[in-house]
């Protein structure tokens, strides 16, 4: 494998690469380094770094101006839900799908999708040990679900293409929150509707608090905590969605969109009156990696990933995202700049169809903020793989969602159990996100995962033509009849993936459990 491919194929398999050549004896070619070291001594009162003179300047443009003109459009932040809990003690949550209009260009609306809204959802936040019921109504004119990416439930009420939701229909579940602090996100899951759906605006953000917002990360909600969702689009000249090319779809027949959207919204800006911000990033797009950025190359800390935050801050100076990953960055700003956060241009075309996503427009008084912890959570161990523990091995095929049977069941796990899991990809770049487990990287075409790759995941960037090993961690939660899913998806192409199923079932129980469901009734848009 080519030296650039490799580097920038490692990155985005949620590790980061930094933006300066890697020195001798580096094979990730990573400027990653632990948080520690950079607590006490960097921040807005250190000294600028490249590219950076100071407050009242624009930084990270390069003589850029067509770029800033651009940029003129406020961020649209999601609202945010947080209810008290009722008697009962339970906080209850309500989302509509809604069919809705967006002004995505200038001087034209476009037919969008959206929960409670015209496009995207609210932001959902709960605690860890909440009880919390969340009813889904469908007001669209199709069938559609909702998958709660990220959130480790009962599969029996995960949602997803189990449960579909008919036109006019509610969906409510209850369950009870278990585990740390998280950024997740909803979205529909479809099969092979996926990319139309969450595509044309059906997303959102659902932010799980615990312990650890006493320990100093920023945590005002549209202040100094900001979420992202990443999307791509390309529209036709009438302002309408091209073909299958909807937001976060990726272009007609694969690739990427015409431009980006966050948060909804065409060439955003934000106002900034703190001096550290945390952004929460979700990649909602179907086949775009983001190579995220400052336009002057500054540190920032990245704290956390998918399925949780870091044992350690690591300080970086560019991060990939993949379709479907999440990760939580903090960065220092000075009273005054304005800073670009762009994307690089992420694999398979390193530094190709690049972009500024967002202007940062900094106040000229900032309020004061505390350092970034060095250590994000505490406690968090390292997966553990016990000797003669089972290994699975996968070679995706990229067939398509046409060969997933929802009545039959691929494999049997026994509850809690540690398991190897190697993803052997012979084709382009894609994806994989596992249901029902987190798993952390243990080595990427070989390498192992470096520190600010550590942490617990869901979704995994999978280098063409090379190798990925996972120590994956399953749920306690035995239910033989109803099933998690895993998913691998090709990035070259928005539709092509392939889909398989398994359930928890008590250890000693595998030998015994039936390899089919019962098929259920399926709404009359989805036969």
């Amino acid at each position: 494998m080519k030296r650039r491919n490799f580097l920038a194929l490692a990155a985005t398999a949620g590790l980061v690469a930094a933006a300066c050549d890697p020195g001798p004896g580096s094979r990730w070619g990573l400027g990653g380094r632990p948080g520690p070291g950079f607590e006490e001594d960097t921040g807005p009162g250190a000294e600028p770094g490249a590219g950076d003179t100071g407050s009242g300047t624009t930084v990270g443009v390069r003589g850029d101006a067509e770029e800033l003109a651009g940029l003129q459009n406020p961020l649209m932040v999601p609202p945010l839900i947080d209810p008290e809990p009722g008697p009962d003690g339970v906080r209850r949550f309500e989302l509509t799908a809604q069919a809705g209009r967006s002004r995505l260009l200038p001087g034209r609306t476009t037919p969008t999708w959206g929960f409670n809204g015209d496009v995207l959802g609210p932001t959902i936040r709960v605690r860890r040990g909440d009880v919390v019921q969340v009813a889904v109504t469908n007001a669209l004119d199709e069938t559609t679900d909702v998958h709660w990416h990220g959130m480790r439930l009962p599969a029996a009420v995960a949602g997803g293409p189990h449960r579909p939701i008919a036109s006019g229909e509610t969906w409510t579940e209850r369950w009870i929150v278990d585990q740390p602090a998280t950024t997740a996100w909803y979205h529909p899951y479809p099969l092979g509707r996926t990319a139309g759906h969450a595509g044309r605006g059906l997303a959102g953000m659902l932010v799980v608090d615990d312990y650890t917002r006493r320990r100093g990360l920023p945590s005002a909600y549209g202040v100094d905590d900001i979420p992202l969702i990443l999307q791509d689009a390309r529209l036709a000249p009438d302002g309408s969605l091209a073909g299958e090319a909807r937001l976060g779809a990726g272009g007609a027949g694969g690739g990427e969109g015409g431009f980006v959207l966050v948060n909804g919204t065409a060439g955003p800006f934000l106002d900034v009156i703190s001096e550290r911000v945390r952004f929460r990033v979700v990649n909602g797009s179907g086949t775009r990696v983001f190579d995220l950025a400052f336009g002057d190359g500054r540190p920032f800390h990245v704290v956390g990933n998918d399925a949780g935050l870091l044992a350690a801050s690591v300080e970086v100076s560019r991060v990939s995202v993949a379709p479907g990953e999440r990760v939580e960055l903090v960065a220092a700003f000075l009273h005054g700049e304005t800073v670009l956060l762009r994307d690089l241009g992420g694999p398979p075309d390193p530094g190709q169809g690049g972009a500024a996503l967002l202007k940062i427009v900094v106040a000229p008084r900032l309020t004061a903020s505390r350092p970034v912890p060095r250590r994000p959570a505490v406690g968090l161990l390292p997966i553990e793989v016990p000797p003669g523990a089972r290994v699975r091995r996968f070679r995706p095929d990229g067939r398509g969602s046409g060969n997933t049977d929802l009545t039959r069941i691929d494999l049997v796990v026994p509850a809690a159990a540690t398991e190897v899991w190697e993803i052997d990809n012979p084709g382009d770049a894609g994806t994989f996100h596992l249901q029902g487990a987190t798993f952390q990287v243990l080595d990427v075409a070989g390498d192992p995962a470096p520190p600010h790759a550590q942490g617990y995941k869901d979704t995994v960037y999978l280098p063409a033509r090379a190798a990925v090993r996972l120590a994956v961690r399953f749920g306690g939660l035995a239910d033989p009849g109803a099933p998690y899913l895993y998913h691998f998806r090709t990035l070259g192409s928005a539709g092509a993936g392939t889909t398989g199923q398994f359930v928890i079932v008590q250890p000693g129980e595998e030998a015994r459990t039936p390899r089919t469901l019962p098929p259920r009734d399926t709404p009359d848009d989805l036969q």
